[in-house]
């Protein structure tokens, strides 16, 4: 009876341990690939997955996306200058039994693929290019890894080149061409301020001259009014003064005259006139008085 007992107690304990290994708890992002008895019937997960001892077999894949680090490669441009490249490949699993069925090594078929392409790549493009087209080059090796591991069930994402190692004589003339860009940018700035500079003196200049100009006008014009209006008071002035007012001022003139200490005297043709016009109003002065 005690023996029967030990049995019975053995048969459960190792049906408790045969039952602890069947079952499995799937995360989220993973998957299992099962095999049973050699032949793949699928994938199973998340959660808790039951997997018949002895009988099945389980192969993980991880869905998350991955990033492949694919170590500096040297590769030779279509003008035949050798360049080291480096770059990261980011892809993920979207169909897992075909990631575990068709590729023993996903990572490192994928690292052999994509120095492969970049070789390719980068042998149809001049070094210029290479240097000044990263994103297009990018964007190549993207869909040429693609079209190979789409096959295995996974999606290349994004490519990316991290680092981009000219040979040293290429960097010293690029060095150079950059040290001259520099100058002739500072040359053209310096020149444009220059002009910039003569364009505000000189509208400074004109808009001094034209404000000159029009203060002589004003000017003048203030002169030329003040002068009419002193030609027409002279005018009207002279409207009202008679000829015996021009008599006297001639007798005046003739008394400064003759206080002058100059020994010859100059009399105007209208001084016998002024003289006869003086004689004829003594004479009437005269003859009323009589």
């Amino acid at each position: 009876m005690e023996g029967g007992l030990v049995v019975v107690g053995i048969f459960v304990v190792l049906f408790a341990l045969l039952a602890l290994n069947a079952i499995k708890v799937v995360q989220e992002y993973d998957r299992l690939v099962v095999f049973r008895i050699g032949h793949c019937i699928g994938q199973k997960g998340p959660g808790i997955v039951w997997l018949w001892p002895i009988i099945d077999r389980a192969v993980a894949a991880d869905l998350r996306e991955q990033v492949l680090e694919v170590p500096q490669q040297t590769c030779i441009t279509k003008d035949n200058a050798p360049i080291d490249i480096d770059f990261l490949v980011y892809s993920r699993v979207f169909d897992p039994v075909q990631s575990v069925v068709r590729v023993a090594d996903f990572a490192r078929a994928s690292q052999g693929v994509a120095m492969t392409t970049l070789r390719a790549v980068i042998g149809d493009i001049t070094l210029d290019d290479v240097l000044s087209r990263r994103d297009e080059i990018n964007q190549i090796l993207q869909t040429k890894l693609d079209e190979v591991t789409g096959r295995w069930g996974v999606k290349v994402t994004s490519v990316e080149i991290r680092e981009i190692e000219p040979p040293r004589e290429v960097q010293e003339a690029m060095n150079r061409q950059m040290s001259a860009e520099r100058n002739r940018r500072a040359t053209v700035t310096e020149a444009e301020g220059a002009r910039q500079a003569a364009i505000a003196v000189a509208e400074g200049e004109k808009q001094a001259a034209i404000l000159r100009a029009e203060g002589e006008r004003q000017a003048a014009i203030l002169r030329a009014e003040g002068f009419s209006l002193a030609l027409g008071t002279i005018h009207q002035v002279a409207k009202e003064i008679d000829a015996r007012t021009l008599q006297l001022q001639y007798f005046e003139t003739l008394k400064a005259l003759g206080a002058s200490p100059a020994t010859k005297l100059i009399f105007p043709l209208e001084f016998t006139s002024l003289l006869a016009g003086f004689g004829a109003r003594g004479a009437a002065r005269a003859d009323g008085g009589a």
